[in-house]
């Protein structure tokens, strides 16, 4: 299937699961996102695909799904392209912060504005339009 590109993100990790704000924070894979990432690998081959370029950010979480992935397509011995500025937005001091308690001390409408809008950025951290800057190129 030349010319296909395929995206992927990352399987559940440790602090998705204790939602968590992550942006630029490594934590690992839990069981399940690594069964998702596994799940991923096994459709892409019932579908057929043999992706032959790989990139992947800098993020542990990404790389480690991207190499389940290739374990369950059962590709090896190939180049990954690590690139920090495929890392998924920085949310800054938000980093780290449980979402909920975040909601309690700025409001339900200002965490929303700074995790949905394109051009509003969280206290030090990355808006959408500032990671699509990064990212793009």
């Amino acid at each position: 299937m030349s010319g296909t590109l395929i995206l992927v993100r990352h399987g559940q990790s440790e602090w998705n699961l204790k939602n968590l704000f992550t942006g630029w924070k490594n934590p690992n894979l839990t069981e399940q996102g690594i069964e998702e990432a596994k799940k991923a690998g096994r459709q892409l081959k019932a579908a057929g695909y043999a992706p032959t370029v790989f990139y992947t950010s800098a993020l542990r979480r990404a790389q480690h799904t991207l190499d389940l992935i290739l374990d369950e397509l059962g590709i090896v011995n190939v180049v990954i392209t690590r690139n920090q500025a495929l890392n998924e937005r920085d949310y800054g001091d938000l980093s780290g912060l449980n979402k909920d308690d975040a909601r309690q001390k700025w409001g339900e409408e200002q965490v929303l504005l700074w995790r949905r809008s394109y051009d509003v950025p969280p206290p030090g951290g990355e808006s959408l339009k500032d990671t699509a800057a990064r990212t793009l190129p």
